[in-house]
């Protein structure tokens, strides 16, 4: 990239500064200073300092960062009790959010290619090879790096030889001055699809269901510009199960279409897999088998994936069983423990996990029907106080529910939607029994009240 731009390098600290003003330029609302839109994204911004302060001052980033998600997780339990939610311009029309985001998308595509790609994705490309030559994955891990569910490397699998055979053109003998490496070529390739991947999503959500293209610009705007997003561009196994949760946001009319992305994003990594009592009460009787059958579906296949790739019994065990850190529920502290938890009694995880399973109780329960709004608001609720007890610098993982996060906080009232959904549901009530499931997941019903 020196070819393209000589010398260029932006720091962390200046991609933070830079990320505020031009934040605070487009979104902040200063002809209403004090709105839920203004709180929202000051408690955004507050967490980035977090970040900063986790590479030269570990205890007080981890603490700043420990308080921030607690706040966070306050913030999204409480969502649907701001009923009022006043329609908030941008200070930037879709056009200029637009050129944004390609512009910003473009330098994050130029620091992906610039920087090292993280050893746990390119891990992952390792296993997606062998599982495309069918060899015995056990052999690629390290025990040293978290390593991510088989949804990654099925997912990163066409890629590989497509770098492979860019590699294979670029160190030519008549381009010998060039020397490139198909791991790390596919594991950049990956991360910019990821990041890829949530912008579309975000953006189809905000003209599909919040009936507003200019709320997905903002949304998708949002999260490129946030320092996190940077800092982390490159962690795609952190990107890719967010992802696929937006992406099932955007098909939860569809229960088929939604399982299966709920089940590759619980293959991805592990934390998905405390949202399916949630996401099955949301469903409910309506809806609920296709959901599960196709989730369970995924399941297979990926279970599948990790046979082709096991010799032996002992193989498939380690992929399977033997690749979960059960460490993180031993609840044991201490300095080997990255994070928040390494300098704090493991005893105090024990209340703060109960909390956690409380947390997911209370939700998944009440309200007995949920509409759109309840689902995306707890659901970021639940993956966020997932890092509070979570001991591998679990409060760092931003990437794991800020799309769901920007969701939350630009979601419009949605009552333009019931009415929508209420002439889709009669139209369908004379052309297919299907249409019970639609009656079920309702945005907003005005006659209950």
């Amino acid at each position: 990239m020196n070819h393209i731009l000589p010398d260029y390098y932006v720091s962390e600290a200046t991609w933070f500064y830079l990320s505020l003003l031009l934040s605070l330029a487009v979104f902040f609302r200063f002809d209403r200073i004090i709105s839920l839109r203004n709180l929202d994204l000051l408690l955004l911004l507050s967490i980035s300092p977090g970040l900063l302060f986790v590479g030269d001052h570990p205890l007080l980033g981890n603490v700043w960062l420990f308080v921030g998600t607690g706040l966070l997780v306050i913030r999204m339990s409480l969502d649907c009790f701001f009923q009022r939610r006043p329609r908030g311009e941008q200070n930037l029309n879709s056009f200029g959010m637009a050129f944004l985001c390609i512009s910003i998308f473009a330098f994050l595509v130029v620091r992906v290619f610039t920087e090292n790609p993280a050893p746990e994705t390119i891990q992952t490309v390792k296993q997606a090879d062998s599982l495309l030559s069918m060899q015995d994955v056990t052999s690629t891990q390290n025990q040293k790096i978290p390593e991510a569910g088989p949804t990654a490397r099925l997912l990163i699998a066409p890629v590989v030889p497509l770098s492979s055979a860019v590699v294979n053109g670029a160190n030519t003998p008549s381009n010998s001055g060039i020397s490139l490496d198909g791991s790390t070529l596919a594991a950049r390739i990956m991360a910019i699809l990821a990041h890829a991947f949530v912008v579309v999503g975000l953006i189809i959500m905000g003209k599909v269901h919040f009936a507003d293209v200019q709320l997905g610009l903002a949304m998708a705007l949002l999260y490129l510009l946030l320092p996190c997003t940077a800092y982390d561009v490159s962690k795609t196994n952190h990107v890719l199960p967010a992802a696929l949760l937006v992406w099932a946001f955007v098909a939860y009319q569809k229960p088929v279409m939604s399982g299966i992305f709920m089940g590759l994003a619980c293959g991805a990594m592990f934390f998905p897999v405390f949202l399916l009592p949630l996401w099955a009460s949301f469903y409910r009787k309506n809806g609920l088998k296709r959901f599960a059958i196709s989730g369970s579906v995924v399941g297979i296949i990926l279970l599948g994936s990790l046979i082709l790739t096991s010799v032996d019994r002992y193989s498939f065990t380690q992929q399977t069983i033997g690749s979960i850190d059960w460490s993180v529920l031993k609840f044991e502290g201490g300095q080997n423990i990255p994070g928040f938890w390494g300098a704090v009694d493991s005893a105090y995880r024990i209340p703060v996990f109960v909390g956690f399973v409380l947390l997911i109780a209370c939700l998944t329960i009440w309200p007995r029907r949920k509409n759109l709004g309840h689902l995306m608001s707890h659901t970021t609720a639940i993956i966020i106080a997932t890092l509070l007890w979570y001991p591998q610098q679990g409060s760092v993982y931003l990437l794991w529910y800020l799309p769901m996060l920007l969701m939350v906080v630009f979601r419009p009232r949605l009552f333009h939607q019931s009415q929508k959904d209420r002439d889709d549901r009669n139209q369908q009530e004379t052309e297919s029994p299907t249409s019970r499931f639609q009656d079920s997941v309702g945005i907003v019903r005005h006659s209950s009240h």
